[in-house]
């Protein structure tokens, strides 16, 4: 706890605490970005609005404004129709029937920058087989048209085959047109011209696609990162405590290692053995024991001798 008291550790505390903060804001928005915008209430969408109102050519359609039912006039481009593969009706696969349509130019020119003669996707309805396109005549003439506003698809790449795509992508499409498109395409529910309905071929019938589904979809992406932050978040306060434990650690051993030190400095290194002087008062000469100075008595007897 003293350890942690120190005035290093503390301001290494409030640093671990900022960036812990600062991560738990990141997951935050994370959490708050997993939720995409929900889709257009169908009490809006179904109200039919003027295309050029809600969208203009060379610009991106948002999700705030596909799914509304649209009104459009303008006439449809000759030579231009195609067929999109993989569509399902009821269960069944087939393919969209779709022409260029031309925005009347008048309208379209509304917004600064806008083509004049800009043209959109028009699916005018579903065949079982692409044998059965060719029986249906080709749009021709001026039009009115009511239709849903949906956004384009994504390209695919794939052998080509004459008369059809693979997908409803205004990108390909515009190349294969060339003309400059509006970034949407209108699954048309009724078309007029001269004030009467257009009919449809006998092998046709008309696609109908109704309003998005009101849930609000969500972004698993987005909640793992937004558990990513706060796990950071833990891990900063983890790594400050990791440091002050080692810090008390090495401390305990320091001063473990004083103690032996310091009690190693008490006990003394080596002793000599204390010298006895011998019986005549003098000291004995080194290396040798007092006795080894006492003579034998048959040396002295000798020497009395």
């Amino acid at each position: 706890m003293k350890t942690a008291l120190r005035p290093r550790w503390i301001l290494m505390l409030i640093l671990a605490m900022v960036i812990a903060a600062v991560f738990v804001l990141l997951s935050q928005w994370q959490f708050n970005s997993s939720r995409e915008e929900p889709p257009p209430a169908p009490s809006s969408t179904e109200d039919v609005r003027p295309l050029t109102d809600v969208l203009q050519p060379l610009t991106p359609l948002y999700a705030t404004t596909a799914d509304q039912m649209v009104s459009l006039d303008g006439e449809f481009v000759p030579d231009t129709r195609v067929l999109v593969q993989d569509r399902l009706r009821d269960g069944d696969e087939g393919l969209w029937v779709v022409q260029a349509f031309a925005v009347d130019s008048a309208a379209a020119a509304e917004a600064a920058d806008a083509p004049e003669d800009a043209v959109i996707p028009l699916v005018l309805g579903w065949v079982p087989e692409a044998d059965n396109a060719s029986s249906v005549p080709e749009q021709q003439g001026r039009a009115s048209v009511v239709g849903r506003l949906l956004p384009p698809e994504a390209p695919v790449v794939q052998r080509p085959v004459e008369g059809q795509v693979p997908t409803l992508s205004t990108a390909e499409l515009s190349n294969l047109w060339d003309a400059p498109m509006y970034s949407a395409f209108v699954v048309a529910s009724d078309v007029t011209a001269g004030g009467s309905a257009v009919p449809l071929g006998a092998d046709m019938e008309r696609v109908v696609v109704g309003p998005q589904p009101q849930e609000t979809p969500v972004n698993w992406l987005n909640i793992f990162y937004a558990v990513e932050w706060v796990v950071f978040a833990g891990f900063a306060f983890f790594l400050w405590w990791r440091l002050v434990a080692d810090d008390h650690r090495r401390t305990l051993e320091d001063a473990a290692d004083a103690a032996e030190e310091a009690q190693a400095g008490e006990i003394p290194t080596g002793t000599d053995a204390p010298v006895t002087p011998d019986s005549s008062g003098g000291l004995p000469f080194a290396g040798t024991s007092p006795t080894s100075q006492t003579p034998s008595p048959s040396e002295s007897g000798a020497h009395r001798d």
